[in-house]
């Protein structure tokens, strides 16, 4: 997956049009076409609600086309699978490629959902020196019990502790100067703690936010990171909140795509890093920060690895038509 941003860098190889957008009565439906050379053709669909309501996840569907008939090959449950490729694909490879700290103990997250269960135990499978994990969540609800029940059931060896947003802010302030890796995926519009609070080699990923309205982390937090590392400047600089509000340009944003290389320019070699701009991003600033709004070219890659996949297993289903 590494290799979507590769391209996405290289400027050459894909379209992808930012997401547009319509207003249903319940919801906000958001559409993500793109198409990667190579890979495939694929265009997104997912419904937001439009009120507060614990659905266990997005409703997203993926729609694969055929690169010679143009006709549709599949349709991809896309719920679970969004939150895979940007724990995977964007998340973890930043963590991998800016995190200072040799061997991290504390994670911390925001949020109790399909994304921040990915991030969590992708993170926890990657680094097994985390033996602390904390979820901060907005209430104290069946969601979050449920998550901590499945993450101590597929990680026994790590300490999980939730804590409620807003309810012990001495207890907030302490898990996260205690933090080497945050994660935040939630739908807030203000700060979710003091930006003071992050101590310096801390790596966060920001995964939450996609309108302009929307911001997980202060103006102060990100300038504390100099540079920020994203998965599209384009998109981050149209829709990334907490981007916006402190007035960062293309100029300050890095993206994730060219702090890797592949030799053969192959989607199935694995990638090398490029250490000299990494070390750049790690020394602009106290902290190191990866924002993502999503980008169809994700989509792109790991919908035609399923399909791919389910051909080979023979779970594929033919004749749509």
């Amino acid at each position: 997956m590494a290799f979507v941003f590769y391209t996405l860098s290289s400027g050459s190889g894909f379209d992808a049009p930012l997401r547009e957008a319509i207003t249903m009565a319940q919801h906000n439906v958001l559409f993500m076409p793109a198409r990667v050379q190579g890979l495939g053709t694929s265009i997104k669909v997912v419904s937001i609600p439009r009120y507060p309501v614990d659905q266990g996840g997005l409703p997203a569907s993926s729609l694969v086309l055929d690169e010679t008939t143009g006709g549709i090959r599949a349709i991809v449950n896309a719920r679970q699978l969004t939150a895979l490729r940007t724990a995977a694909a964007g998340s973890l490879l930043a963590t991998r490629l800016l995190l200072s700290v040799r061997d991290p103990t504390t994670f911390l997250a925001f949020g109790a959902g399909k994304q921040i269960e990915a991030h969590v135990d992708l993170h926890l499978r990657a680094y097994s020196t985390i033996k602390t994990c904390t979820i901060v969540n907005k209430s104290n609800n069946q969601r979050l019990t449920d998550l901590i029940i499945r993450l101590k059931s597929a990680h026994p060896t790590v300490t999980f502790q939730s804590l409620i947003l807003k309810d012990d802010l001495a207890r907030l302030e302490q898990v996260t100067r205690a933090a080497n890796i945050i994660c935040t995926a939630t739908s807030s519009k203000e700060p979710l703690f003091e930006a003071k609070w992050v101590s310096p080699g801390t790596h966060l990923n920001l995964i939450g936010s996609y309108t302009p309205e929307m911001a997980e982390v202060s103006s102060e937090l990100l300038h504390q990171a100099g540079k920020v590392v994203v998965d599209s400047r384009e998109a981050c600089a149209s829709e990334a909140g907490e981007l916006i509000k402190a007035k960062f340009n293309e100029e300050d944003m890095v993206e994730i795509g060219t702090l890797v290389h592949f030799d053969n320019d192959s989607p199935d070699a694995d990638y090398k890093k490029v250490h000299a701009l990494c070390d750049e991003v790690r020394q602009a600033g106290k902290i190191t920060i990866f924002k993502s709004v999503g980008v169809g070219l994700q989509d792109v890659a790991i919908t035609n690895m399923v399909v791919n996949l389910a051909g080979e297993i023979g779970t594929l289903f033919s004749s749509y038509d």
